[in-house]
């Protein structure tokens, strides 16, 4: 994620890919939450903990150069995750363990215990297993892919939990530090899905932290669903067997009944999107194919929109099916498998709900603008549940998510860890007589 001017604001929109950025939509905090951050920020615990995250830079660097190079890709997490984990247990968490899915977990306790209150980054990238990591400096810059997306967030939150640590603040509520899994494409969130499954310990607070910068707070969750839809049939000669079913047909009608009707149904309301993305299919020009199948993603911010355009997809594949089945003059019947390979619930947390209102608050406090953003975050899946959740960035400024020349510049970074562990500390309230 990207903040700190509209420059940077923009950035953080490539930077999540899946991110649309609210047309500047500001908001000014109600005077409580600016009068709670204030006192928050004067205590001297907290200022203590400001300073330890600028002493802490050049081992904060180390951190990170150590996560970044060791490869995290899709659903082959586990490597990195034992190494978080050692990390979190060093820099005092109380408790310290590693789920079914290999989420890391680390969990400070609070005075009381009664509120949970998450903090999280992923710990997936989208590169595959082979691709060269090795953090290569430029000047003051750093590349190498991975490093800002989302290594600098996990490096982040251990910084806070470091400092936090060395400062002796205490919270109220009990503090879960979370390395998830499954955050990037086809992980399709299972990390987090898993963290909030059904009979899961309650959480009351989720601060995803996912992309730099100090200006953008993620409300809204940009839902999605995927799938792969193929079209099967028996196959054979194109002149020989010429008459049966021919998958292909049945895949470019479907495409041309749900493009139309979609086209239609998206042109006024919330953004919602679709795309047919990748195909595929055949044998040889002079084969008619036994297979033909295709990828399609849909994506808004509307649980309703998004379930309105899935709906025209299916009615399209049923009504392209019927069609080549009607029309052919031998053979078997096609079939068809319609397989859903991503579901990313929507919604939003209010922009007056005290989870954003702090977080603007405290962004102001930072002489930073904040915007409020909607995109696809690991903070999809608390808000759909009701759980107020966000999704704030780390510090820093940076470029090229999902690229191999992606980068990632300290430019003042440990703002990025004071902004978190004051949203932290609002959410989970600070014992001022510190940590015995």
């Amino acid at each position: 994620m990207r903040q700190i001017s509209l420059l940077t604001a923009a950035v953080f929109v490539t930077s999540l890919g899946t991110a649309h950025h609210l047309q500047a939509q500001q908001i000014t905090p109600d005077k409580q939450y600016v009068d709670q951050v204030k006192t928050l920020a004067d205590q001297p615990a907290v200022k203590k903990a400001f300073q330890i995250f600028i002493d802490l830079e050049p081992q904060t660097k180390q951190d990170h150069l150590t996560l970044t190079e060791i490869p995290s890709p899709p659903f082959k997490e586990s490597v990195r995750a034992k190494k978080y984990a050692a990390m979190l247990k060093e820099a005092g968490a109380d408790s310290v363990w590693i789920d079914e899915v290999s989420n890391v977990i680390a969990k400070r306790k609070g005075r009381s215990g009664k509120k949970t209150v998450v903090v999280e980054s992923h710990l997936d990238t989208v590169f595959p297993e082979g691709t060269d990591v090795k953090v290569k400096p430029h000047g003051d810059t750093l590349y190498a892919p991975g490093i800002g997306d989302d290594t600098r967030g996990l490096t982040a939150i251990l910084a806070v939990l470091k400092g936090m640590e060395k400062a002796s603040i205490e919270t109220d509520a009990d503090v879960l530090f979370v390395g998830a899994v499954g955050e990037e494409g086809l992980g399709d969130l299972r990390g987090v899905k898993h963290l909030l499954r059904p009979g899961s310990p309650k959480v009351d607070s989720y601060i995803a932290v996912d992309g730099d910068g100090i200006s953008s707070i993620v409300h809204r969750g940009l839902g999605s669903h995927r799938y792969r839809v193929t079209f099967k049939g028996p196959g054979g000669h194109s002149y020989g067997s010429f008459g049966i079913v021919n998958p292909h047909s049945a895949a470019g009608k479907a495409i041309y009944y749900f493009t139309t009707a979609a086209d239609k149904a998206t042109r006024q309301g919330v953004k919602t999107t679709y795309s047919v993305s990748v195909m595929g299919g055949g044998t040889s020009v002079n084969a008619i194919p036994y297979e033909s199948w295709m990828e399609i993603d849909m994506r808004s911010e509307s649980p309703e929109k998004l379930n309105e355009v899935d709906q025209l997809l299916q009615t399209a594949i049923q009504r392209a099916l019927k069609e080549e089945n009607t029309i052919k003059r031998q053979g078997p019947d096609l079939t068809v498998d319609v397989k859903k390979i991503g579901d990313r619930p929507s919604g939003k947390t209010e922009a007056t709900a005290p989870i954003v209102q702090r977080a603007v608050a405290i962004t102001k406090y930072f002489n930073a603008e904040p915007q409020l953003d909607v995109a696809s975050t690991n903070a999809n899946t608390p808000i759909a549940l009701g759980i107020p959740a966000i999704t704030i960035g780390s510090g820093g400024i940076g470029g090229g998510e999902h690229a191999l020349n992606e980068w990632w510049l300290n430019d003042k970074g440990y703002l990025g860890m004071q902004r978190i562990l004051l949203v932290l500390l609002a959410e989970a309230g600070l014992n001022k007589g510190g940590k015995k």
